[in-house]
């Protein structure tokens, strides 16, 4: 295991109709006028808006809104965001949703404090150094954001899809009640589960020997996944699985299962670029993308994949040939994916397999090609390739 600081200093406040709590919550972090930044109508329609709006009159704090956020987050409504906050004076801002919310929320309370375009933290020209403090009431249990110091932007000219990182952006409290979760389709409910469990993945395939713990923490958030997503599908208010899987999003990516180990993100970066490009859901352009990199990389330590098919799927081990045994691990994990209703290759994705030198060159821009296995372009290419034409 190697050295390692763990910090996650958001309060994480859990259970049903804890929402109502989240204007003494803001209060107690010294809110004076807050930003309420969401996404579709169905916040407004559901009444949960009205009952965050309601939380903060009655501890007396001012409040404006900003609603439209979409799936991929744009940079069109970040800039809109920034000139509220600096205009209204907020001094934090609530983010009701999921992560594209978020993000969108951790980008305006970064650039207001910046000078500059805030396109600069999401491209590497800059560093975040100051931020508005921000807080989350989740209604998807997917990305993780409400617990993690990273954001997610699109920029509309190029649609070109970039992250960045900063603990002055991790949410200083998030509200999580899995009743909000109930009301989600199946096939968002399915996109979120695969981004949890790509979560854990990019953190599960390392090169750092000797990491029992976080191998079982990510096994255990893996079992439960595996467990609960089909539950929730079948019977989408089982209050008890909704909060099994919430929870489990949280931990996939405040990195409580990562410390200590080396990681790999190269299957979100890959996917940022077909999210970018065809606006895909983020957890549906990961179910192509992940046990494609799979195949592509399993040989390069074949018994963490033959321990991932045993101990997360509960294939039988070859001891004579252990490589049977991984791939097995890998074909049981698509065969996960597309039993809750996820693509599995282009077709069924939308993306075009002539597209994929695009890609290619736009994750060579990005450079996110560090990892488990490193990639030159030609490997993203033979990725993209295996994830065009998978079959079950």
């Amino acid at each position: 295991m190697e050295n390692f600081d763990f910090y996650s200093p958001t309060h994480f406040v859990f259970g049903q109709d804890r929402e109502d709590e989240c204007g003494e919550l803001a209060k107690k972090y010294g809110a004076t006028k807050v930003l309420v930044h969401y996404g579709s109508g169905s916040a407004v329609r559901s009444g949960l808006i009205d009952r965050v709006t309601r939380s903060l009159d009655n501890a007396g704090i001012a409040h404006t809104e900003l609603g439209g956020v979409k799936p991929n987050p744009r940079d069109t409504l970040v800039y809109e965001g920034i000139d509220i906050c600096k205009k209204e004076s907020v001094d934090l801002i609530i983010a009701v949703g999921g992560g594209s919310v978020i993000d969108s929320s951790k980008a305006i309370a970064a650039g207001v404090c910046y000078e500059g375009d805030f396109w600069d933290f999401y491209s590497g020209k800059a560093v975040i150094k100051k931020a508005l403090p921000v807080a989350s009431i989740l209604t998807i249990a997917a990305a993780g954001s409400e617990g993690s110091p990273s954001s997610v932007i699109t920029k509309e000219e190029g649609m070109v899809k970039r992250g960045t990182g900063s603990d002055l952006i991790r949410p200083v409290f998030s509200i999580l009640d899995p009743k909000l979760t109930c009301t989600l389709p199946a096939y968002q409910t399915a996109c979120g589960a695969t981004d949890i469990m790509a979560h854990v993945f990019e953190r599960y395939f390392t090169n750092t020997p000797e990491v029992e713990i976080t191998d079982r923490l990510c096994e255990a958030v893996l079992l439960t996944m595996i467990k609960e997503v089909p539950r929730v599908i079948a019977q989408p208010d089982n209050y008890q699985a909704r909060a099994n899987i919430m929870w489990a999003g949280t931990v996939a990516h405040n990195d409580i299962v990562g410390v200590g180990r080396s990681q790999d993100w190269n299957s979100h970066g890959i996917e940022h670029e077909l999210s970018g490009l065809y606006d895909c859901a983020h957890g549906a352009g990961l179910a192509v993308v992940m046990p494609a990199w799979m195949e592509f990389v399993y040989k390069h330590n074949v018994m963490r994949f033959a321990q991932m098919a045993t101990r997360v799927f509960g294939c039988s081990m070859d001891f004579e040939d252990p490589q049977r045994t991984a791939v097995e691990g890998i074909k049981a994990f698509r065969r996960f994916l597309h039993s809750i209703g996820m693509p599995i290759n282009f077709k069924e994705l939308g993306a075009k397999p002539e597209d994929i030198p695009t890609l290619a060159d736009n994750m060579k821009i990005n450079g996110v090609r560090k990892g488990f296995v490193d990639l030159s372009r030609d490997d993203v290419c033979s990725i993209l390739t295996i994830a065009a034409n998978a079959e079950l």
